[in-house]
């Protein structure tokens, strides 16, 4: 006899069926996994059989053979154990052999009999909603799967026997809630920023157009924490944002207790991150720190410590919003729409520029330590400001500086007229000046004649590339849209352009 249980397989946040067929058969007593399955997999069957003798059921005394259709796919993780398990149930008669029919399942089992969390249940719920299936999953993570639809039967039991029990009638389990984790309550404030008028400046148009930023400035200037700032002002997350950024957490296994959190990822990775950390892979080609800030914050301190190849790796997500790993014989893609932002000391020393300070080495600090960053890489941040030392007159100036509500009310302002800009244009809802085709922002930024004339006039003077005329136009548009304004001004393209001469400088030295 041979049963069937409906599981699935990860490629990317996608989730791909995969059919799980039991045969018990005559022969010698064993059992056997087929269907290109990796050593967790392969496992599986120590597992199974530990967890059915300690739920009270034996190993028949023949020959059990699992495979895992289709054959030629490559199956990955522990996931495996519950349909496994619960096929080979079926077959033996403790389930009713139609009881599986409807869902698609996963979970993996611990010795006792006990199933344990698993990552990846919100996109298998998502992808078993859309074959109209119900899912079994582990009881941790049915609060995660119940957020895929209203309508989805989740089954979430704690064990093997749970299980058996609710298909015999003798016990029901209860549909899991959707859980939302608690919102931050001690975010960073603004408010805590001495002096730095451009820096903040530079930080709300970031925010406020989804604009990648670097910021220059010798050590203790305050650069990391304007940026572990930005989350405070950025606006909360769409429902569809909110989907996407937490089937990539789920895929990670970063999703505590299966709860949802509509605050935007802000990633720190430390400069010693490898290239597989940074844009993901490995054995498993797992989401990296650039698919993890997905909607979100990726903020790099120390930049040039990078190693060159890893900073390199980024261009391609900045330009096209996705993480692309290719191997001899699996690709996966991960969407990483990111907002880059970076730390950096204008030479190795940290101190060149600064008044009374001489660098023993000479402008060869400055410029072989700027020359570890490419050019295309700073042809692709939008905005460059630098970050002074702040002077002690800022630090013993009596009051606080204007905190973090009030300039995310001006974020959200002009971020609801980009929405409604773009939604008109026929673009998903959310997206943000920085995000605009080229295309069209030539039409939203149409600058008037004499912005148009500064504009062509800074472009042949600084040599813009095609790239760094757009997004001049972009922080131009966003910086016009801060102000109510309807047309993009010269007063907005001299500030959008003020912005990129450092950059084009930076570009220079490397």
């Amino acid at each position: 006899m041979v049963s069937r249980v409906r599981t699935i397989a990860f490629e990317g946040i996608e989730a791909v069926p995969v059919d799980v067929q039991v045969m018990v058969a005559p022969g010698k007593m064993g059992m056997q996994i087929v269907g290109l399955a990796d050593k967790a997999v392969a496992e599986s069957r120590e597992r199974v059989q530990a967890a059915l003798h300690a739920s009270g059921l034996s190993m028949p005394a023949k020959r059990v053979t699992v495979n895992l259709a289709p054959a030629d796919l490559p199956k990955e993780g522990s996931h495996y154990d519950l349909p496994i398990a619960l096929g080979l149930m079926a077959a033996l008669g403790a389930i009713p052999a139609d009881a599986l029919a409807g869902y698609v399942v996963l979970g993996e089992l611990s010795l006792d009999g006990t199933i344990a969390p698993v990552a990846g249940v919100l996109p298998a719920a998502i992808g078993a909603n859309a074959q109209d299936r119900g899912l079994i999953c582990p009881a941790a993570c049915g609060s995660e799967a119940a957020w895929a639809s209203a309508e989805i039967d989740v089954l979430a039991p704690r064990s093997l026997i749970a299980m058996a029990n609710h298909f015999r009638g003798t016990q029901v389990l209860a549909r899991p809630q959707p859980a939302v984790r608690a919102p931050a309550g001690d975010l960073p404030d603004l408010a805590d920023i001495k002096g730095q008028e451009s820096a903040r400046r530079a930080l709300e148009v970031a925010a406020a157009g989804g604009h990648n930023l670097l910021m220059v400035g010798p050590p203790g200037a305050g650069k990391s924490m304007l940026a572990q700032r930005l989350p405070s002002i950025l606006p909360p997350l769409a429902p569809r944002e909110l989907l996407e950024v937490s089937m990539i957490a789920s895929i990670a296994g970063e999703l505590a207790g299966g709860k949802l959190s509509d605050r935007r990822p802000f990633r720190a990775p430390h400069h010693s991150a490898s290239m597989a950390a940074m844009v993901g892979g490995g054995l498993r080609a797992r989401p990296g720190e650039v698919s993890l800030a997905h909607r979100g914050v990726l903020f790099l301190d120390e930049l040039p410590e990078f190693t060159p190849q890893v900073l390199d790796s980024l261009r391609q997500p900045l330009e096209t919003g996705e993480c692309v790993i290719a191997r001899v014989n699996h690709r996966v893609s991960y969407p990483a729409r990111i907002q880059l932002v970076a730390a950096m000391n204008p030479c190795r020393c940290g101190m060149a520029g600064e008044p009374g300070y001489r660098c023993l080495r000479g402008p060869r600090c400055r410029s072989d330590y700027q020359a570890r960053l490419s050019g295309p890489l700073i042809d692709r941040i939008d905005l460059r400001v630098e970050v002074p030392a702040v002077s002690a007159g800022d630090l013993i100036r009596p009051g606080r500086a204007e905190a973090s509500a009030a300039v995310a009310a001006r974020v959200a302002r002009a971020r609801a007229v980009q929405s409604e800009r773009f939604r008109a244009a026929g673009l998903p809802e959310g997206t943000t000046n920085a995000q605009c085709s080229t295309a069209l922002i030539e039409t939203v930024a149409a600058p008037d004649a004499a912005g148009a004339a500064l504009l062509s006039e800074a472009s042949e003077k600084l040599g813009f590339s095609a790239r760094a005329y757009h997004r001049v136009l972009k922080v131009a548009r966003t910086l016009a849209d801060l102000d109510g304004a309807d047309t993009v001004g010269r007063i907005h393209l001299a500030e959008a352009i003020s912005s990129r001469m450092a950059g084009e400088r930076l570009a220079q030295a490397a």
